[in-house]
């Protein structure tokens, strides 16, 4: 069944800002594998010339989940969670995002088509500073497979 189309297109702003915290870096970069000192290293990442750790470009996911979260899990979107593959994702950054950033986020269900009666849904998180500036934006598509799938 698809989702509520009243919902594609609609801006849905998360009132609580990300704050990104040099831990989370840490933890995230080592989670991934990742060694790059400007996710470690404090200083290295200012000899850099950055103002702390930056965060590895697919942070950008823990930023956005609660964003996310909140409309995906509304009942009423209609989107039933157990038949939801993951179709792709990438992301577009404006800057980089350092640890003491404080962001926010607008979630968008920017489209629903069917195909083959799998329903594809593209999604977009907005992401922002405290100022309103644009410092990342996060693209991914999900697939709702049919009852036949």
């Amino acid at each position: 069944m698809p989702v509520d189309p009243s919902f594609i297109g609609k801006p849905f702003p998360y009132p609580v800002p990300y704050v990104v915290g040099v831990e989370k870096i840490r933890d995230f970069a080592t989670a991934i594998g990742d060694a790059n000192p400007l996710y470690h290293d404090r200083d290295a990442a200012r000899r850099a010339g950055h103002a702390d750790l930056v965060a590895p470009p697919t942070f950008g996911v823990a930023i956005i989940t609660r964003a996310q979260d909140e409309v995906l899990f509304d009942p009423a979107l209609g989107l039933d969670y157990s038949r939801v593959v993951h179709g792709d994702q990438r992301f577009v950054f404006r800057r980089p995002v350092v640890a003491g950033d404080e962001l926010l986020c607008t979630f968008f269900v920017d489209s629903s088509r069917m195909v083959q009666g799998n329903e594809f849904l593209g999604l977009r998180t907005e992401v922002v500073d405290l100022a309103g500036a644009p410092v990342l934006t996060v693209y991914g598509t999900l697939v709702v497979r049919g009852p036949d799938a």
